[in-house]
C-alpha cells in the first residue's frame, strides 16, 4: 500500500504500522510473562500441560491426575501471577498520572499520603487481630481517608494549589507514618510485630483469588477513567494556566485523576502491602520507550508495570528457598534502574 517514500500516505502508514506494532506488544509481553511465571518454581508447568490443565477445567477433554498441578495452577500461581499483573499496573499507570498531574519526575503513588494510610490500617487490624479480609478493608478505607485528609489541608493552604496538596500529603504521610511506628511499638513482639513487619515489606506469598477479585474492581473503576481521558493529562502537564487557556475544567479533571489513582494505589497497597519504586521507575522506562505523549504513555506504563512486578515476584519465589519480600526487590532493582536513567538525562552515560 505504502509504495512511494515521502508522501503523507506513506507517512500516515508508518505511523498506523507503529501504533499496530505497540498494541500487539501489549498483548504479546504479558502472556510472555505469564507463561514464563507458570514455568518457574518448585513445580514447573510447561505450556503444554498448562494447556491440558485449562482444557480440562472447560471439560473440553476427560482430566487426568493431575491433582497437584491443578493445585499449582490454579489456586497458587494463577491468583498470583493475576495480583501481580493488576498491582504492577495500578502502581505504576497511577505514578505517571501523578508525575504529569503535578509535572515532578519524581512523584508517585505514595505522595498523597494513601501507601502510609494503608500501611496503619493494615498494622492496626493486624493489632485488633482482624480476619485477612478485615485488615484488607481496614487498610483500603483508611487510604482514602488519608487522601481526604490530604485534600482536606490542602485547602488550608492558601498559595500555589498544587504546591499546598504536594506540601499536605508529605504531612499526611508522615502523621501516619508516625502512627504505625507507634502501633508497632507496642504490638506484641512474639505475635504480631513480625506480621506487621512482613506486611510492611509488600509480599504476594498468601493470594487467594478472593483477593485478586477484592482488588480488581477498584483496579478497573480507577484505569479505565484515566484510560479514557489520558489525553487530557497531556493538557494538564502544561500548567493549570495554559489547561485553562486551551479549555479544559482543570479542577475537575485534577479531582478526577486524583481520586482514580487514589483508588488503585489504596486497592493495590491494601492487599500486597508496601512496594516501592515501581509507581516511580517504570513509568520513566515507559516514556523512554513510547514518548512523553500519554496516549502511549498511559497504556505502556499499566504493561510494564505488571510485567515488572510479575517478574520480580517471580524472582522472590525462586532466588533463594525463603521467599524475599516484594518490597525489597523493588528497591533493590529500582534505586540503581533511577540512578542510571538520573546519569542518562544529565548526558553522564552515553
Amino acid at each position: 500500500m505504502c509504495q512511494e517514500s515521502g508522501t503523507l500516505r506513506d507517512l500516515s502508514c508508518e505511523r498506523a504500522t507503529g501504533r499496530d506494532w505497540k498494541k500487539l506488544n501489549y498483548l504479546v509481553l504479558p502472556l510472555a510473562a505469564m507463561l514464563l511465571s507458570f514455568a518457574l518454581g518448585r513445580y514447573p508447568v510447561s505450556p503444554r500441560q498448562l494447556a491440558e490443565l485449562v482444557a480440562a477445567r472447560l471439560s473440553l477433554i476427560d482430566a487426568g491426575p493431575w491433582d497437584v498441578l491443578h493445585t499449582v495452577v490454579f489456586k497458587v500461581r494463577l491468583p498470583r501471577i493475576l495480583a501481580a499483573m493488576l498491582i504492577g499496573a495500578s502502581l505504576s499507570a497511577s505514578g505517571a498520572c501523578y508525575q504529569g498531574l503535578f509535572r515532578n519526575p519524581l512523584a508517585s503513588p505514595a505522595l498523597l499520603g494513601a501507601a502510609a494510610g494503608a500501611g496503619f490500617g493494615a498494622t492496626l487490624g493486624i493489632c485488633l487481630s482482624l480476619r485477612v479480609v478485615g485488615i484488607q478493608a481496614l487498610a483500603f478505607f483508611i487510604s482514602l481517608g488519608a487522601v481526604g485528609l490530604t485534600c482536606l489541608l490542602s485547602g488550608r493552604i492558601r498559595h500555589d494549589r498544587t504546591l499546598g496538596l504536594v506540601l499536605a500529603g508529605i504531612m499526611t504521610g508522615s502523621l501516619f507514618t508516625a502512627a504505625t511506628s507507634f502501633l508497632k511499638y507496642v504490638a506484641d513482639p512474639y505475635d504480631k510485630l513480625p506480621t506487621i513487619t512482613f506486611w510492611l515489606m509488600g509480599s504476594l506469598s498468601s493470594i487467594t483469588m478472593s483477593d485478586v477479585g477484592f482488588v480488581a474492581v477498584p483496579v478497573f473503576l480507577g484505569l479505565v477513567p484515566l484510560f479514557l481521558i489520558r489525553w487530557r493529562l497531556n493538557v494538564l502537564s502544561l500548567g493549570d494556566e495554559e489547561a485553562t487557556a486551551l479549555g479544559l475544567n482543570v479542577m475537575r479533571y485534577k479531582l478526577l485523576v486524583i481520586v482514580c489513582a487514589t483508588l488503585v494505589t489504596a486497592a493495590s497497597v491494601s492487599v500486597s502491602g508496601m512496594i516501592g519504586w515501581v509507581g516511580l521507575v517504570i513509568p520513566h522506562l515507559a516514556r523512554i520507550l513510547v514518548g512523553p505523549d500519554y496516549k502511549d504513555l498511559y497504556p505502556a506504563s499499566i504493561v510494564a508495570g505488571g510485567v515488572f512486578l510479575l517478574l520480580v515476584d517471580d524472582l522472590a519465589r525462586i532466588l533463594t528457598s525463603v521467599e524475599i519480600p516484594l518490597g525489597v526487590l523493588t528497591a533493590l532493582i529500582g534505586v540503581p534502574f533511577f540512578l542510571f536513567l538520573l546519569l542518562r538525562e544529565r548526558g553522564a552515560l552515553r
